[in-house]
């Protein structure tokens, strides 16, 4: 994780994300995610610096970043780069393996319901449960697009950091609009 967000937003593709808590186990293949990449990436929670909320995103590479947007969705971010350089790689969306019958994961805020996900899970180092990070098999299909939901951003709004699965029919479906600055 001690790299550059989008080297490892392509490398968790098909890794398997797994939480485990008082004897249940939910788990699911990363098929999509979003880099982040540090102060001067507009899209980024670190581009208004060290914060109370951010303090995370700074941390050891490895670890959870998960925050709670819109009032309603907690979102769960893999830290990367060195501490002190606030890189994150946003998982945007798994298919389901372990999960209730009626759980989806085809969203930031749907996986980290379907999986259990909270900001107790903040700062969690991801080598071990509650929430790891597992081997899983090699991708080969990766699509690469703007990022979802930061048109606000600028140029960084079209930056190509967001990576999919082509294969997967797990992915997120965001309206054209919401994609990249929304052109």
């Amino acid at each position: 994780y001690a790299r550059s967000a989008d080297l490892v937003a392509t490398e968790l593709l098909g890794k398997t994300l797994v939480v485990q808590r008082h004897g249940e186990r939910r788990a699911g293949r990363i098929v999509e995610t979003e880099a982040y990449l540090g102060e001067s990436d507009l899209a980024c929670h670190a581009s208004n610096g060290h914060t109370p909320r951010t303090a995370t995103l700074y941390g050891p590479p490895g670890t959870a970043y998960v925050y709670l947007i819109y009032g309603m969705h907690e979102l769960f971010n893999a830290v990367c780069q060195p501490a002190g350089v606030p890189h994150a790689v946003l998982v945007r969306a798994v298919e389901l393996l372990e999960a209730p019958a009626d759980a989806r994961g085809d969203g930031p805020g749907r996986l980290t319901r379907a999986l259990g996900i909270t900001r107790a899970d903040n700062a969690a180092a991801l080598v071990a449960p509650p929430v790891s990070i597992h081997e899983g098999p090699a991708v080969t299909d990766v699509i690469v697009t703007p990022r979802v939901g930061v048109a606000y951003s600028g140029l960084w709004a079209d930056a190509p950091l967001r990576f999919l699965v082509g294969s997967s029919d797990g992915v997120s479906r965001p309206p054209a609009t919401n994609v990249g600055s929304g052109r």
